[in-house]
């Protein structure tokens, strides 16, 4: 069963969501046949790499809230990652361009480390001090934590068209999909689950999915083949 999972690193419900989803599929018992695809989708398309503010500021102008409003959606979400086992800094984080960091992360995809390098530009956006935007050196540095070469990453980095079409395919799909907000899960495409939902519901949709796969149907004939005791030769 393959679950597909559109997100933004700059997404904190994203990141909460990720940690509830895989409580769910930790205690999934077919978990090891359940195989976890990321997705990109950018919540602010277009923004100029050197477009960066904090985040308290990107909130009040881009939603009209007051800052106080903004610091209790701060404070609210910094609890619900805390529950999760999470580290937040619920002040002084800053907003930008995550086109780069999904860039990263379908070549992160070729070499079998999508997870391990969506799981440091969590945590680096989320929990630690130093920006992750406008930093091509920081993005190096959480690449080869999760196991990529530093070299290849430069080079991808260095070519604005790298993997660019793949960011976009995917974003294109998602509103195929009647995805318009993140995170987004899609389970063997047949069901949908909207948002950080808690764990309980990843848990039933899981179960729901995997029940209704379709049985796969033998067509009978009879063709020589090999099994456990061996294989058929043909007599003369």
């Amino acid at each position: 069963m393959r679950v597909e999972i559109w997100s933004d690193i700059a997404c904190p419900w994203c990141y909460v969501g990720k940690a509830r989803f895989e409580k769910a599929l930790r205690d999934f018992p077919h978990r090891d046949d359940v195989e976890v695809v990321h997705r990109s989708f950018e919540l602010d398309p277009g923004r100029a790499k050197d477009d960066i503010q904090p985040v308290i500021t990107m909130l009040t102008r881009k939603y009209g809230m007051s800052a106080a409003q903004a610091e209790a959606g701060e404070d609210n979400l910094g609890a619900q990652a805390a529950a999760e086992g999470l580290d937040y800094r619920t002040r002084g984080r800053d907003h930008g361009s995550t086109f780069d960091m999904h860039r990263l992360l379908h070549f992160a995809k070729e070499q079998g480390r999508q997870d391990q390098l969506l799981d440091g530009l969590y945590r680096a956006n989320f929990a630690e001090e130093r920006s992750v935007f406008n930093d091509d050196e920081r993005l190096v540095e959480l690449a080869v934590a999760a196991g990529l070469d530093a070299q290849a990453v430069r080079t991808v980095l260095a070519d604005p068209d790298a993997y660019a079409a793949e960011v976009r395919a995917d974003e294109r799909e998602a509103a195929q999909l009647g995805a318009n907000g993140v995170p987004f899960f899609v389970l063997d495409r047949k069901y949908g689950v909207s948002g950080a939902q808690p764990a309980e519901v990843f848990a039933r949709a899981l179960a729901q999915a995997y029940g209704e796969r379709p049985a796969l149907r033998i067509v009978d004939g009879d063709a020589d083949a090999c099994g456990p005791d061996g294989c058929a030769v043909p007599q003369h």
